[in-house]
C-alpha cells in the first residue's frame, strides 16, 4: 500500500468514526470532538486525493474540511474554550 492509501484510509476512518459516534448518540454534531474528527479526517482524505491527483475528491474533501473548520471556529466563539 502507498502513502496515499494509508493517509486516505486514516482520513476516511476518522470521518466514519465521527458518524458512528453521532448516530449511536455518543457525541452530538455540535461537540468539538465530532467537528475535529471530521476536520482532521476530511483534511487527510483531501491530502490523499492530492497525492493521487483525483480532483473530484480534492474538491469534496477540501470543502468538507473548510465547513468543519468553520463549525469549529463557530463552536469556539459561542462556547468559549
Amino acid at each position: 500500500m502507498t502513502t496515499a492509501d494509508w493517509v486516505g484510509f486514516l482520513g476516511v476512518f476518522l470521518i466514519l468514526l465521527a458518524y458512528l459516534l453521532n448516530v449511536t448518540g455518543r457525541v452530538s454534531a455540535k461537540d468539538r470532538s465530532f467537528i475535529l474528527l471530521n476536520l482532521i479526517g476530511a483534511g487527510l482524505a483531501c491530502l490523499a486525493s492530492v497525492f493521487i491527483g483525483y480532483w473530484p475528491f480534492i474538491l469534496l474533501e477540501g470543502v468538507w474540511a473548510l465547513v468543519s473548520l468553520g463549525a469549529l471556529i463557530t463552536n469556539f466563539r459561542t462556547k468559549g474554550s
